[in-house]
């Protein structure tokens, strides 16, 4: 049976983004493979509204007493966990905007992460009910943070995927893109050899 990946982008700079470009080089790498799988979701061009409470309701009603526009709501979580669920690997090719994720990715994970479906509360404590998948962050950033205080993203996605039982979790990092030419090619080479390490290793 064939590894199926489920790669995620949200760079709003199309073809010019850092991080689409790391998510393409993945695709190129496994092109051809009869072993490997691939779907891709890109959030920056299939956007999600933010979450609202009208939304975030109709996942607390039964799926056959929902009204028509609850269904419709509910939808948007309900096959977007269906996705998750189905793949073996998530890669998420994530650029940082002001020390963050983008607002579409964090869009994303406010409909994946759903309390009785994804996880659940228990005596010990959150439990992840997704199981038995590895996760792979492609990290593109125009400064150096990886390992210093200003990095509030990479522990954030951690705790969300872990949240839902994402406990392996790896971060491939192209760092310092904006701090010239030299710098730029050497991060990006750097990614895109651990990317292929990743591929080699599926």
């Amino acid at each position: 049976m064939a590894t199926r990946i489920l790669l995620v982008t949200s760079s709003i700079l199309g073809e010019h983004g850092q991080s689409n470009a790391l998510a393409g080089h993945l695709r190129e790498r496994v092109a051809g493979r009869n072993d490997v799988a691939v779907t891709h979701r890109d959030l920056a061009s299939e956007s999600l509204p933010h979450l609202g409470l009208e939304e975030l309701s109709s996942w607390q009603v039964a799926a056959d007493e929902r009204s028509a526009e609850q269904q419709m709501l509910a939808e948007r979580s309900d096959s977007l966990i269906e996705e998750l669920q189905a793949h073996d690997v998530l890669v998420l090719a994530v650029p940082m905007y002001n020390f963050g994720i983008p607002s579409q990715l964090k869009a994303w994970f406010d409909r994946v992460m759903r309390a009785g479906t994804t996880f659940r509360y228990t005596e010990q404590g959150p439990e992840g009910l997704v199981k038995g998948k590895r996760a792979v962050i492609l990290a593109a950033r125009g400064g150096q943070y990886a390992g210093t205080e200003l990095d509030s993203q990479t522990p954030h996605l951690k705790a969300m995927l872990g949240m839902i039982g994402i406990s392996d979790v790896s971060v491939i990092f192209a760092e310092g893109l904006a701090m010239g030419e030299g710098l730029r090619d050497a991060a990006l080479k750097e990614a895109r050899q651990a990317i292929d390490g990743l591929v080699a290793g599926l």
